[in-house]
């Protein structure tokens, strides 16, 4: 049966153009919401058809309700759930009886995008309940391997600045629009330009610190950091930045962890350089007196830090789940998909530093084979490749029913 499809927003890419293309060529009604140039950009008219947002943020429900009832709208697209032209229409979608379909990285990278129903991450369906996870996870055959295909930063990049050039016209065609992200694109562009010029220098040190701190012998945490301005920090966890992050672990690590250990922070590989973490961690190191114990890394195998570490500590990172993977303890300080007995540390952070329990391998393994049939699809959101990919299996979603997660809950029978 044909479906009327409402695109919103979507990533800096020509995901959204194709998806909408294939759509249209399946014989679904497909409209398109530009909020800015770079929306108008990524499109096209084989995609479908396309009206432009222009009134304040304080009409776009209005707006929405009259879409869905021009266009008989039965779906609408989004990707993350928190923008602030996004969480209006998940709300007027449900009002509306219009099935809400949230793309979003995945959970399971790389090669790995994300698509539920209403909501992601903080908001995500998936229950948190163990005995769930176990019950259902027998039932479903293991997940496959995803197609692997080369998604290079630099095609990101060029996404990125090519939507944002379009959107230089902002002030003429869409003069109220207010971008969602708390940091300009220029001031993004020359943060990544000085640090990925600084990463040459220091991905051969950081290796070599790596090589020393597992041949020590020495146990270790980790803390891999998270982007500020992720909405997995600014919306889904109790901190306001990374640095919040820093002074609370640091602060407990120096008071309770075992004297001989050492804590290993390893930045995100795609921070902009722009909170001078070393300069904040130092100070950190004299004030809770961790000198000689703090290893700072730019850049390194995550991989290998986290099989050899005695614990990982996260706030919601899915690099909390690559730690459950290697069997590594696992703490979360929010509220993450992962976030269960059995798979992380229900305790408090003062008392994981002393002989966490290992996740348990079956409930990890059923976790994972679950998560990858209900919510994740092989593909990725810039690459041609991934592209490609990501749209055959997105439209085999969007064009059923039910998603693969609702069928699972009994959702929608």
């Amino acid at each position: 049966m044909a479906r009327s499809f409402l695109f919103l927003q979507g990533v800096c890419s020509p995901f959204y153009q194709q998806l909408g293309e294939r759509l249209t060529r399946d014989g679904h009604h497909v409209t398109k919401v530009h909020f800015n140039g770079g929306d108008t950009l990524y499109w096209s008219r084989d995609a479908g058809k396309a009206v432009a947002f222009k009134a304040p943020l304080s009409e776009l429900p209005g707006f929405l309700d009259s879409l869905y009832q021009r266009h008989a709208i039965t779906d609408q697209l989004i990707f993350g759930d928190r923008r602030p032209v996004h969480r209006p229409a998940i709300e007027r979608g449900k009002a509306a009886g219009v099935r809400n379909h949230v793309f979003e990285e995945g959970y399971f990278r790389p090669h790995w995008i994300t698509l539920e129903r209403d909501g992601v991450n903080g908001h995500s369906l998936l229950p948190r309940d163990p005995a769930w996870y176990l019950d259902t996870g027998k039932a479903l055959p293991k997940a496959p391997s995803p197609r692997e295909f080369q998604s290079p930063f630099k095609v990101r990049a060029v996404h990125d600045v090519r939507y944002h050039l379009a959107s230089l016209a902002n002030p003429v065609m869409f003069p109220r629009y207010r971008n969602h992200a708390p940091i300009t694109a220029p001031v993004e562009y020359a943060g990544y330009i000085k640090r990925f010029t600084q990463l040459r220098f220091w991905k051969a040190q950081d290796a070599q610190r790596i090589l020393d701190l597992v041949a020590s012998k020495r146990p270790y945490y980790m803390l891999p950091l998270q982007l500020n301005s992720d909405a997995q920090i600014r919306d889904h966890s109790p901190f306001a930045n990374m640095q919040e992050v820093m002074d609370r672990v640091m602060g407990s690590f120096a008071e309770h962890a075992p004297s001989d250990a050492l804590l290993c922070i390893k930045n995100h590989p795609l921070d902009m350089g722009l909170s001078h973490y070393a300069r904040c961690i130092r100070k950190l190191q004299r004030y809770y007196g961790l000198e000689g114990r703090i290893v700072y890394l730019e850049s390194g195998n995550l991989n290998v830090l986290l099989k050899h570490a005695a614990g990982t500590v996260t706030v919601n990172s899915t690099v909390g789940i690559v730690s459950l993977h290697h069997k590594t303890p696992t703490m979360a300080l929010s509220d993450p998909i992962y976030h269960m007995a059995g798979l992380t540390f229900q305790g408090e952070l003062d008392e994981f530093w002393h002989q966490p329990p290992k996740p348990d391998a079956r409930l990890y393994r059923c976790f994972r084979d679950t998560v990858i049939h209900a919510t994740q699809l092989n593909g990725g959101f810039y690459c041609q490749p991934g592209i490609e990919l990501a749209v055959e299996n997105a439209s085999r979603v969007l064009e059923a029913e039910r998603s693969p997660l609702e069928k699972l809950l009994g959702i929608g029978l």
